[in-house]
């Protein structure tokens, strides 16, 4: 079953309480968002395999560990996941990157998918699938199963802030997904935003708002 991680390391809560401020400029919000994407990613890395290695030290040869298998496989959710990228990236610089574009439909609030292109090799790999907003999990959902559809087995999901609408939908749908976020907050509106959330998280990272 699906496990839900919330990851509430006092940096990460003071950080993204200043995400969450309407005055927070784009750019204050893009550096917050990949600072935060960064610390995240240690917790949603900390059961990558390791393999034993011989090498030389300035004093002596050892045996020591590395990270094993196939590099791992960042899936930002366009637009706003492109913001978490690169926080992942100066953890794990080798990593590959896909991207699914999906859009929500203002009218139902489902995602509209128009964009899909993964690394080769998927069905090997581990993949960690970014949004900053998990609000109805529809996103998540049709990203996760376009992915699957690819043949990717090991899937993780990361975002920012949660809805308990959006967490229930998608463990119900792939419950072998485990899903990592910085904060679960009260609900959703009648128009599908998080609350308290941080408002359009796309939106705030490119300044259309």
């Amino acid at each position: 079953m699906s496990v839900l991680h919330v990851i509430d390391h006092p940096m990460i809560q003071h950080k993204l309480t200043l995400m969450r401020k309407e005055e927070t400029s784009s750019k204050d919000f893009r550096e917050l968002l990949d600072e935060i994407a960064m610390f995240m990613a240690y917790e949603v890395t900390r059961d990558l395999p390791l393999m034993e290695v011989k090498i030389k030290t300035p004093i002596c040869e050892t045996t020591q560990k590395m990270i094993s298998g196939k590099a791992l496989v960042i899936v930002p959710i366009l637009r706003a996941g492109i913001g978490m990228v690169n926080g992942l990236h100066r953890l794990v610089p080798a990593a590959k990157v896909g991207h699914i574009g999906l859009y929500r439909d203002p009218k139902t609030h489902k995602p509209v998918e128009y964009y899909c292109k993964l690394p080769q090799g998927i069905e090997n790999r581990e993949l960690i699938v970014v949004d900053p907003m998990l609000a109805t999990g529809g996103s998540a959902i049709d990203a996760i199963s376009l992915i699957k559809q690819r043949g990717g087995k090991n899937i993780k999901f990361m975002c920012l802030v949660a809805a308990p609408e959006g967490i229930s939908a998608l463990q119900n749908v792939h419950p072998d997904v485990d899903i990592y976020t910085a904060a679960v907050d009260e609900k959703l509106n009648e128009n599908a935003y998080i609350v308290p959330g941080l408002g359009d998280a796309g939106d705030r990272i490119f300044g259309t708002l």
